[in-house]
């Protein structure tokens, strides 16, 4: 059961709802030898620095205030979460992660405890690169962007505009809104150190790996998991 759990939890951080990805070139990616230059340098980063901190931030803190925190970051997610539902038409799920901001901000003593799923609000992932798919818009090329990870053009921009909704970037003054930005990176990359292990040992490809899983994972979710068939070529003669 241990092994099927690290398994999961590597393909949640590869980006990715289930199966392996498969090496060689991906038409999404036309951007390739760009990519992986920059996924090189992401991931010795992630190696020398973000790993390394992450694996003593672990070490320090007991599992209930590393909970705390997490929960903290993603109750302030859940605000632009919940514009992002009404964006897309999901009305009832926009007050479902409102229900979430204000059930969690108050009982849950500014979303430290995670009270509204005990209440059976269930927390949902949406974007504003979601949104902008939802309405149509194409993903276009598969783009690595620096300490940031895996995206594509659409994503990217829709990066611009989730960072500018961010209320931690809203904070004033450069030295505290950049330590929350470090310590919830540091959280995030903390719950996925085992993840990272299981990638490292399955994946012949690393990059083609986390690319394909990543591609796999953003269209169900920006088409809420039940993307439409991908085009294939007919393998028969079409029929008079």
């Amino acid at each position: 059961m241990a092994e099927v759990k690290s398994l999961c939890a590597a393909l949640l951080l590869a980006g990715t709802l289930g199966g392996c990805a498969t090496s060689g070139g991906n038409p999404a990616d036309p951007l390739e030898p760009l990519n992986r230059v920059v996924f090189s340098f992401n991931d010795a980063a992630d190696k020398a620095v973000i790993k390394p901190v992450a694996r003593a931030y672990r070490a320090v803190l007991p599992g209930i205030v590393r909970t705390g925190v997490s929960n903290f970051f993603s109750n302030l997610e859940d605000i632009w979460i919940s514009v992002n539902d009404v964006l897309q038409g999901k009305f009832q799920d926009g007050i479902d992660d409102f229900g979430r901001v204000l059930f969690n901000s108050t009982f849950g003593i500014a979303g430290i405890f995670d009270f509204a799923s005990e209440l059976g609000f269930q927390k949902h992932n949406e974007d504003f690169g979601q949104t902008l798919g939802s309405w149509g818009v194409g993903s276009g090329a598969y783009l690595v962007l620096p300490i940031l990870g895996a995206s594509t053009i659409r994503d990217g921009f829709g990066l611009l505009v989730d960072i500018q909704a961010d209320l931690v970037f809203q904070i004033d003054g450069v030295p505290v809104h950049t330590s929350l930005y470090g310590t919830r990176a540091i959280a995030n990359r903390a719950n996925l150190l085992d993840a990272s292990s299981v990638i490292e040992q399955a994946a012949l490809d690393k990059y083609a790996f986390v690319r394909d899983a990543w591609l796999q994972r953003r269209r169900n979710l920006v088409h809420d998991g039940d993307p439409p068939r991908e085009r294939e070529e007919p393998d028969d003669e079409p029929t008079k």
